[in-house]
This record gives structure tokens, C-alpha cells and sequence, in this order.
């Protein structure tokens, strides 16, 4: 089964939880493990963050998902300034910002961002699913409404 959705968002941190509770409960659909989908969403949610942090002059972003073949597409589509490095290693404890990129990369199997200056970013994660195989070799109910 494929499953796409695309959500315009506020550059507010209140739309993040959205995200997360859309894509988590699309994977969950498919029987995607819990680790694998809490590897997404920790990867998702930071990349939400920076389209909220630095994401601006623009007043909404964009996450775009496609999960089928296996695997799961994120797109977070911002009109910031277009800039992004991916730093070498961690900053020290004593600094509080700088890990997003990191703890992306950690968590997906591929990252890459698409800069225009002046023009926005936009991030894409992609992971393979792991699939519950013992959840998926059981016959579906339908739910009720």
C-alpha cells in the first residue's frame, strides 16, 4: 500500500506535533516497527524545527511524505535563506543548538538538502521500513465507524 500526503503548516513549533502524528500513524498503518518509526519522526522533527527556526521570511513550510516500495520519503520544504552545512561533528555540551543535522543523518538512511538562496530549502529523509512481519502475516480487521 502507498500512502502520500502533503501538509501546508504554520512557522510555528504548535504544527510539529501534526506532522508527527500523521506520518507516525501512517507508518503504524503498515506495520512499520516502533523503532523504525521513532527514527523518522526524531529525523522529521528536526527537520520541522529548522523550517520553524530559520525557516522564515515565509509564515508556512511544507512536509511532503511518500511511503511505499519498502521505504519512506520526507520532503520539508521551507522559504528561508538557503543555507545549510552539515557540520563535522558535534558541538560541545555547553552549546544548546547545532545537533539537528547530526541526529538527522544519524537516524535515516539518506539525507540531502536542495538550496536556492534566497529561495528556501528543502530537506529530504529517506529510510527503509522495517516491517512487523508477525503483525503483517495476520488477516486485517476493518474498523467500525
Amino acid at each position: 500500500m502507498d500512502i502520500e500526503f502533503s501538509l501546508a503548516l504554520p512557522r510555528e513549533a504548535v504544527g510539529i506535533p501534526m506532522v508527527r502524528r500523521v506520518l507516525g500513524d501512517s507508518l503504524r498503518s503498515l506495520h512499520v516497527t516502533e523503532n523504525c518509526v521513532s527514527d523518522i519522526l526524531l529525523a522529521v522533527s528536526e527537520a520541522c524545527g529548522n523550517a520553524v527556526r530559520h525557516g522564515g521570511p515565509a509564515n508556512r513550510y511544507h512536509v511532503e511524505a511518500a511511503i511505499g516500495l519498502g521505504r519512506c520519503d520526507v520532503r520539508v520544504i521551507d522559504k528561508g535563506r538557503g543555507q545549510v552545512r552539515i557540520p563535522e561533528h558535534y558541538p560541545s555540551s555547553d552549546i544548546e543548538n547545532g545537533r539537528g543535522i547530526l541526529i538527522m543523518q544519524a537516524v535515516v538512511d539518506e539525507i540531502s538538502f536542495e538550496n536556492s538562496p534566497g529561495q528556501g530549502t528543502t530537506v529530504l529523509l529517506r529510510k527503509r521500513l522495517d516491517v512487523d512481519e508477525a503483525v503483517t502475516a495476520r488477516p486485517r480487521e476493518l474498523a467500525s465507524v
